[in-house]
Protein backbone atom coordinates (compact mmCIF):
# COMPACT_ATOMS: atom_id res chain seq x y z
CA UNK A 1 0.00 0.00 0.00
CA UNK A 2 1.30 3.44 -0.96
CA UNK A 3 1.67 5.87 1.92
CA UNK A 4 2.74 9.48 2.08
CA UNK A 5 5.96 8.40 3.77
CA UNK A 6 6.83 5.94 0.99
CA UNK A 7 6.13 8.58 -1.66
CA UNK A 8 8.39 11.07 0.11
CA UNK A 9 11.13 8.50 0.51
CA UNK A 10 10.85 7.60 -3.17
CA UNK A 11 11.22 11.24 -4.21
CA UNK A 12 14.24 11.86 -1.97
CA UNK A 13 15.91 8.66 -3.16
CA UNK A 14 15.47 9.60 -6.82
CA UNK A 15 16.84 13.08 -6.18
CA UNK A 16 19.99 11.61 -4.65
CA UNK A 17 20.33 9.15 -7.55
CA UNK A 18 20.22 11.86 -10.22
CA UNK A 19 22.61 14.05 -8.22
CA UNK A 20 25.24 11.34 -8.03
CA UNK A 21 24.86 10.35 -11.68
CA UNK A 22 25.39 14.00 -12.62
CA UNK A 23 28.83 13.87 -10.99
CA UNK A 24 30.04 11.43 -13.66
CA UNK A 25 27.76 12.00 -16.65
CA UNK A 26 27.49 15.43 -18.29
CA UNK A 27 24.26 16.21 -20.13
CA UNK A 28 22.13 13.43 -21.64
CA UNK A 29 19.28 14.35 -19.28
CA UNK A 30 16.59 12.39 -21.11
CA UNK A 31 18.78 9.31 -21.47
CA UNK A 32 19.72 9.31 -17.77
CA UNK A 33 16.12 9.86 -16.65
CA UNK A 34 14.69 7.15 -18.89
CA UNK A 35 17.41 4.69 -17.88
CA UNK A 36 16.62 5.20 -14.20
CA UNK A 37 12.89 4.90 -14.96
CA UNK A 38 13.51 1.56 -16.68
CA UNK A 39 15.60 0.28 -13.79
CA UNK A 40 12.95 1.27 -11.24
CA UNK A 41 10.28 -0.36 -13.42
CA UNK A 42 12.30 -3.58 -13.76
CA UNK A 43 13.06 -3.35 -17.47
CA UNK A 44 16.09 -3.66 -19.73
CA UNK A 45 17.53 -0.82 -21.81
CA UNK A 46 19.14 -0.70 -25.24
CA UNK A 47 21.44 2.31 -25.68
CA UNK A 48 22.15 3.25 -29.28
CA UNK A 49 24.74 5.83 -30.20
CA UNK A 50 28.05 6.45 -31.90
CA UNK A 51 31.26 5.62 -30.02
CA UNK A 52 32.48 8.01 -27.37
CA UNK A 53 29.19 9.53 -26.19
CA UNK A 54 29.31 8.01 -22.69
CA UNK A 55 27.15 4.89 -22.98
CA UNK A 56 29.55 2.60 -21.12
CA UNK A 57 30.37 5.28 -18.55
CA UNK A 58 26.68 5.71 -17.76
CA UNK A 59 26.26 2.00 -17.07
CA UNK A 60 29.35 1.87 -14.85
CA UNK A 61 28.08 4.89 -12.93
CA UNK A 62 24.72 3.22 -12.38
CA UNK A 63 26.53 0.25 -10.86
CA UNK A 64 28.27 2.57 -8.40
CA UNK A 65 25.17 4.61 -7.53
CA UNK A 66 22.99 1.56 -6.88
CA UNK A 67 25.83 -0.30 -5.14
CA UNK A 68 25.19 -3.46 -7.13
CA UNK A 69 27.60 -6.04 -8.61
CA UNK A 70 28.43 -5.11 -12.18
CA UNK A 71 29.60 -7.28 -15.08
CA UNK A 72 30.73 -6.17 -18.49
CA UNK A 73 30.51 -8.55 -21.44
CA UNK A 74 32.32 -7.43 -24.58
CA UNK A 75 30.38 -9.03 -27.42
CA UNK A 76 32.55 -10.18 -30.33
CA UNK A 77 31.91 -12.53 -33.28
CA UNK A 78 33.87 -15.37 -31.61
CA UNK A 79 31.99 -15.14 -28.28
CA UNK A 80 30.15 -18.37 -27.38
CA UNK A 81 26.97 -18.81 -25.28
CA UNK A 82 28.94 -20.60 -22.55
CA UNK A 83 31.13 -17.51 -22.22
CA UNK A 84 28.00 -15.64 -21.13
CA UNK A 85 26.00 -18.16 -19.13
CA UNK A 86 28.77 -20.35 -17.76
CA UNK A 87 29.27 -24.09 -18.16
CA UNK A 88 29.97 -27.32 -16.34
CA UNK A 89 33.65 -28.18 -15.90
CA UNK A 90 35.34 -31.35 -14.67
CA UNK A 91 36.99 -31.00 -11.27
CA UNK A 92 38.60 -33.45 -8.87
CA UNK A 93 37.64 -33.75 -5.24
CA UNK A 94 39.97 -34.53 -2.32
CA UNK A 95 39.71 -38.25 -3.00
CA UNK A 96 40.78 -37.80 -6.60
CA UNK A 97 37.35 -38.53 -8.06
CA UNK A 98 36.21 -36.44 -11.00
CA UNK A 99 32.85 -34.72 -11.10
CA UNK A 100 31.08 -31.90 -12.90
CA UNK A 101 30.94 -28.49 -11.26
CA UNK A 102 29.09 -25.47 -12.61
CA UNK A 103 31.24 -22.44 -13.28
CA UNK A 104 28.92 -19.39 -13.44
CA UNK A 105 29.44 -16.89 -16.22
CA UNK A 106 29.32 -13.08 -16.10
CA UNK A 107 25.53 -13.16 -16.52
CA UNK A 108 25.29 -14.01 -12.79
CA UNK A 109 25.40 -10.42 -11.62
CA UNK A 110 22.89 -7.65 -10.94
CA UNK A 111 23.79 -5.16 -13.66
CA UNK A 112 24.97 -6.54 -16.99
CA UNK A 113 26.60 -4.34 -19.59
CA UNK A 114 26.27 -6.05 -22.98
CA UNK A 115 28.75 -3.88 -24.85
CA UNK A 116 28.24 -3.76 -28.63
CA UNK A 117 25.67 -6.52 -28.43
CA UNK A 118 25.10 -6.60 -32.19
CA UNK A 119 28.68 -7.78 -32.82
CA UNK A 120 27.99 -11.29 -31.50
CA UNK A 121 26.42 -14.03 -33.58
CA UNK A 122 22.70 -14.83 -33.18
CA UNK A 123 23.65 -18.02 -31.30
CA UNK A 124 25.38 -15.97 -28.61
CA UNK A 125 22.73 -13.25 -28.61
CA UNK A 126 20.08 -15.86 -27.83
CA UNK A 127 21.92 -16.73 -24.60
CA UNK A 128 20.42 -13.55 -23.11
CA UNK A 129 16.80 -14.26 -24.05
CA UNK A 130 15.92 -16.39 -21.03
CA UNK A 131 17.85 -14.19 -18.62
CA UNK A 132 16.19 -10.98 -19.84
CA UNK A 133 12.64 -12.35 -19.59
CA UNK A 134 12.51 -15.07 -16.92
CA UNK A 135 15.62 -14.00 -14.94
CA UNK A 136 16.86 -17.59 -15.03
CA UNK A 137 19.70 -19.37 -16.82
CA UNK A 138 19.42 -22.99 -17.98
CA UNK A 139 22.67 -24.91 -18.52
CA UNK A 140 22.74 -28.66 -19.15
CA UNK A 141 19.08 -28.98 -18.21
CA UNK A 142 19.43 -27.21 -14.84
CA UNK A 143 17.74 -23.81 -14.35
CA UNK A 144 19.32 -21.35 -11.96
CA UNK A 145 17.72 -18.15 -10.68
CA UNK A 146 19.54 -14.87 -11.12
CA UNK A 147 19.98 -12.43 -8.28
CA UNK A 148 17.45 -9.63 -7.97
CA UNK A 149 17.38 -6.90 -9.06
CA UNK A 150 18.65 -7.91 -12.49
CA UNK A 151 19.11 -5.54 -15.43
CA UNK A 152 20.62 -5.81 -18.87
CA UNK A 153 21.85 -2.57 -20.40
CA UNK A 154 23.09 -3.17 -23.93
CA UNK A 155 24.86 -0.80 -26.29
CA UNK A 156 25.11 -0.84 -30.04
CA UNK A 157 26.60 1.35 -32.76
CA UNK A 158 23.98 2.41 -35.35
CA UNK A 159 26.38 3.37 -38.14
CA UNK A 160 28.87 0.51 -38.29
CA UNK A 161 27.45 -2.47 -40.18
CA UNK A 162 30.57 -4.52 -41.00
CA UNK A 163 30.82 -7.58 -38.79
CA UNK A 164 27.53 -6.94 -36.99
CA UNK A 165 24.38 -9.02 -36.62
CA UNK A 166 21.07 -7.13 -36.19
CA UNK A 167 19.16 -8.16 -33.09
CA UNK A 168 16.13 -10.39 -33.77
CA UNK A 169 12.62 -9.15 -33.00
CA UNK A 170 12.28 -11.50 -30.02
CA UNK A 171 15.28 -9.93 -28.32
CA UNK A 172 14.41 -6.36 -29.25
CA UNK A 173 10.99 -6.90 -27.68
CA UNK A 174 12.63 -7.79 -24.36
CA UNK A 175 14.12 -4.32 -24.05
CA UNK A 176 11.73 -1.99 -22.26
CA UNK A 177 13.35 1.12 -23.77
CA UNK A 178 15.49 1.89 -26.76
CA UNK A 179 17.30 5.15 -26.01
CA UNK A 180 19.19 7.15 -28.60
CA UNK A 181 22.33 8.74 -27.14
CA UNK A 182 23.03 11.91 -29.12
CA UNK A 183 26.23 13.91 -29.46
CA UNK A 184 26.79 16.51 -26.72
CA UNK A 185 26.39 20.22 -27.32
CA UNK A 186 29.36 22.61 -27.32
CA UNK A 187 28.97 23.57 -23.67
CA UNK A 188 28.49 19.95 -22.64
CA UNK A 189 31.57 18.95 -24.63
CA UNK A 190 33.65 21.56 -22.81
CA UNK A 191 32.39 20.28 -19.44
CA UNK A 192 33.15 16.68 -20.44
CA UNK A 193 36.73 17.47 -21.40
CA UNK A 194 37.22 19.54 -18.24
CA UNK A 195 35.83 16.72 -16.10
CA UNK A 196 37.94 13.98 -17.68
CA UNK A 197 41.12 16.04 -17.41
CA UNK A 198 40.85 15.74 -13.63
CA UNK A 199 40.13 12.01 -13.53
CA UNK A 200 38.83 9.33 -15.87
CA UNK A 201 37.44 7.30 -12.98
CA UNK A 202 33.86 7.48 -11.75
CA UNK A 203 33.45 9.43 -8.53
CA UNK A 204 29.74 8.90 -7.83
CA UNK A 205 28.80 7.61 -4.40
CA UNK A 206 26.37 4.81 -3.62
CA UNK A 207 23.01 6.18 -2.50
CA UNK A 208 20.68 3.21 -3.11
CA UNK A 209 21.00 -0.50 -2.37
CA UNK A 210 19.38 -3.43 -4.10
CA UNK A 211 16.83 -3.86 -1.31
CA UNK A 212 15.87 -0.19 -1.50
CA UNK A 213 15.54 -0.47 -5.25
CA UNK A 214 13.12 -3.37 -4.89
CA UNK A 215 11.09 -1.38 -2.36
CA UNK A 216 10.93 1.57 -4.75
CA UNK A 217 9.67 -0.79 -7.44
CA UNK A 218 6.87 -1.97 -5.14
CA UNK A 219 5.91 1.63 -4.40
CA UNK A 220 5.77 2.49 -8.10
CA UNK A 221 3.69 -0.57 -9.00
CA UNK A 222 1.00 0.51 -6.48
CA UNK A 223 0.36 3.84 -8.26
CA UNK A 224 -3.22 3.87 -9.66
CA UNK A 225 -4.02 4.24 -13.35
CA UNK A 226 -7.39 5.66 -14.38
CA UNK A 227 -9.47 3.50 -16.69
CA UNK A 228 -9.50 6.18 -19.40
CA UNK A 229 -5.70 6.53 -19.30
CA UNK A 230 -5.28 2.75 -19.41
CA UNK A 231 -7.58 2.51 -22.41
CA UNK A 232 -5.71 5.29 -24.18
CA UNK A 233 -2.33 3.59 -23.59
CA UNK A 234 -3.61 0.28 -24.93
CA UNK A 235 -5.23 2.07 -27.88
CA UNK A 236 -1.89 3.71 -28.65
CA UNK A 237 -0.14 0.33 -28.70
CA UNK A 238 -2.88 -1.27 -30.77
CA UNK A 239 -2.86 1.67 -33.19
CA UNK A 240 0.61 0.62 -34.38
CA UNK A 241 -0.88 -2.51 -35.99
CA UNK A 242 -2.07 -1.80 -39.54
CA UNK A 243 -4.70 -4.56 -39.35
CA UNK A 244 -6.21 -3.78 -35.94
CA UNK A 245 -9.51 -2.09 -35.20
CA UNK A 246 -7.65 0.90 -33.75
CA UNK A 247 -5.23 1.22 -36.68
CA UNK A 248 -4.45 4.77 -37.77
CA UNK A 249 -3.83 5.91 -41.32
CA UNK A 250 -0.15 6.36 -40.50
CA UNK A 251 0.20 2.74 -39.36
CA UNK A 252 -1.59 1.47 -42.46
CA UNK A 253 0.78 3.48 -44.65
CA UNK A 254 4.17 2.94 -42.99
CA UNK A 255 4.04 0.01 -40.54
CA UNK A 256 4.32 -3.67 -41.43
CA UNK A 257 4.21 -5.12 -37.89
CA UNK A 258 3.14 -3.30 -34.74
CA UNK A 259 4.08 -3.45 -31.07
CA UNK A 260 3.53 -6.54 -28.92
CA UNK A 261 1.62 -6.77 -25.61
CA UNK A 262 4.96 -6.26 -23.85
CA UNK A 263 4.81 -2.68 -25.13
CA UNK A 264 1.59 -2.08 -23.19
CA UNK A 265 3.08 -3.58 -20.04
CA UNK A 266 6.23 -1.49 -20.38
CA UNK A 267 4.27 1.68 -21.10
CA UNK A 268 2.14 1.43 -17.95
CA UNK A 269 4.98 0.28 -15.67
CA UNK A 270 7.25 3.11 -16.79
CA UNK A 271 4.45 5.70 -16.66
CA UNK A 272 3.90 4.91 -12.97
CA UNK A 273 7.54 5.62 -12.19
CA UNK A 274 7.51 8.83 -14.24
CA UNK A 275 4.41 10.03 -12.39
CA UNK A 276 6.20 9.60 -9.07
CA UNK A 277 9.26 11.44 -10.38
CA UNK A 278 6.99 14.36 -11.25
CA UNK A 279 5.43 14.32 -7.77
CA UNK A 280 2.07 12.94 -8.91
CA UNK A 281 0.17 10.00 -7.47
CA UNK A 282 -1.53 8.95 -10.69
CA UNK A 283 -0.57 8.39 -14.33
CA UNK A 284 -1.44 11.11 -16.85
CA UNK A 285 -1.83 11.21 -20.62
CA UNK A 286 1.42 13.18 -20.82
CA UNK A 287 3.31 10.31 -19.19
CA UNK A 288 1.98 7.89 -21.79
CA UNK A 289 2.73 10.16 -24.76
CA UNK A 290 6.25 10.98 -23.57
CA UNK A 291 7.23 7.35 -22.93
CA UNK A 292 5.65 6.11 -26.16
CA UNK A 293 8.83 6.97 -28.07
CA UNK A 294 11.36 4.84 -26.14
CA UNK A 295 8.80 2.04 -25.74
CA UNK A 296 7.59 1.79 -29.34
CA UNK A 297 10.48 2.94 -31.56
CA UNK A 298 12.18 -0.48 -31.59
CA UNK A 299 9.03 -2.60 -31.56
CA UNK A 300 7.61 -1.51 -34.92
CA UNK A 301 8.72 -3.04 -38.21
CA UNK A 302 8.49 -0.44 -40.95
CA UNK A 303 7.51 -1.31 -44.50
CA UNK A 304 9.30 -0.42 -47.72
CA UNK A 305 7.39 2.82 -48.17
CA UNK A 306 8.62 4.18 -44.84
CA UNK A 307 12.19 3.20 -45.65
CA UNK A 308 11.98 4.72 -49.13
CA UNK A 309 10.59 8.00 -47.80
CA UNK A 310 13.09 7.96 -44.89
CA UNK A 311 10.39 8.27 -42.27
CA UNK A 312 11.87 7.68 -38.82
CA UNK A 313 10.06 5.59 -36.18
CA UNK A 314 9.78 8.65 -33.91
CA UNK A 315 8.02 10.57 -36.70
CA UNK A 316 5.54 7.72 -37.10
CA UNK A 317 4.85 7.67 -33.36
CA UNK A 318 4.25 11.43 -33.40
CA UNK A 319 1.78 11.09 -36.27
CA UNK A 320 -0.05 8.24 -34.53
CA UNK A 321 -0.37 10.30 -31.33
CA UNK A 322 -1.68 13.26 -33.33
CA UNK A 323 -4.26 11.10 -35.09
CA UNK A 324 -5.49 9.63 -31.82
CA UNK A 325 -5.71 13.13 -30.36
CA UNK A 326 -7.80 14.34 -33.28
CA UNK A 327 -10.08 11.30 -32.99
CA UNK A 328 -10.50 11.95 -29.27
CA UNK A 329 -11.41 15.60 -29.87
CA UNK A 330 -13.82 14.65 -32.64
CA UNK A 331 -15.47 12.04 -30.42
CA UNK A 332 -15.77 14.57 -27.60
CA UNK A 333 -17.32 17.15 -29.93
CA UNK A 334 -19.68 14.53 -31.37
CA UNK A 335 -20.72 13.47 -27.87
CA UNK A 336 -21.38 17.07 -26.88
CA UNK A 337 -23.44 17.62 -30.06
CA UNK A 338 -25.42 14.45 -29.45
CA UNK A 339 -25.99 15.56 -25.87
CA UNK A 340 -27.34 18.93 -27.03
CA UNK A 341 -29.55 17.23 -29.63
CA UNK A 342 -30.89 14.84 -27.02
CA UNK A 343 -31.62 17.73 -24.68
CA UNK A 344 -33.49 19.60 -27.40
CA UNK A 345 -35.41 16.47 -28.31
CA UNK A 346 -36.35 15.87 -24.70
CA UNK A 347 -37.58 19.46 -24.42
CA UNK A 348 -39.68 19.09 -27.58
CA UNK A 349 -41.16 15.85 -26.35
CA UNK A 350 -42.03 17.41 -23.03
CA UNK A 351 -43.64 20.43 -24.67
CA UNK A 352 -45.48 18.35 -27.27
CA UNK A 353 -46.65 15.96 -24.58
CA UNK A 354 -47.98 18.85 -22.48
CA UNK A 355 -49.85 20.31 -25.49
CA UNK A 356 -51.34 16.91 -26.24
CA UNK A 357 -52.56 16.52 -22.67
CA UNK A 358 -54.19 19.94 -22.81
CA UNK A 359 -55.80 19.09 -26.16
CA UNK A 360 -57.23 15.86 -24.77
CA UNK A 361 -58.48 17.51 -21.60
CA UNK A 362 -60.27 20.34 -23.43
CA UNK A 363 -63.14 18.29 -25.06
CA UNK A 364 -63.86 16.56 -21.78
CA UNK A 365 -64.29 19.90 -20.07
CA UNK A 366 -66.75 21.06 -22.76
CA UNK A 367 -68.79 17.90 -22.42
CA UNK A 368 -69.05 18.46 -18.70
CA UNK A 369 -70.42 21.97 -19.26
CA UNK A 370 -73.03 20.77 -21.76
CA UNK A 371 -74.09 17.99 -19.44
CA UNK A 372 -74.45 20.49 -16.61
CA UNK A 373 -76.77 22.73 -18.67
CA UNK A 374 -79.06 19.83 -19.44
Amino acid sequence: MVTEQSIKQFSEQCKDIFTQIGRDVVGQTDVVENTVIAMLAGGNVLLEGVPGVGKTRLVRTLGRVFNLPFSRIQFTPDLMPADVTGTNIIVKDEAGNTQFSFQPGPIFSNIILADEINRATPKTQSALLEAMQEHTVTVMGVSRKLNEPFFVLATQNPIEQDGTYPLPEAQMDRFMFKLVVKNPSLDELMNIVDLTQKTMEEVADAVCSGEQLLEMRKTASAIPVAQEVMRYAMTLCSATHPDSDCATQTAKKYVRLGASPRAGQALISAAKVRALLAGRFNVSYEDVNTLAYPVLRHRMKLNFEAIAERVAPDDIISMIIDELGKKSKAATALGAEEGRAASVAATDIAENGQDAEQAEAAPVEKKKKRFGRK
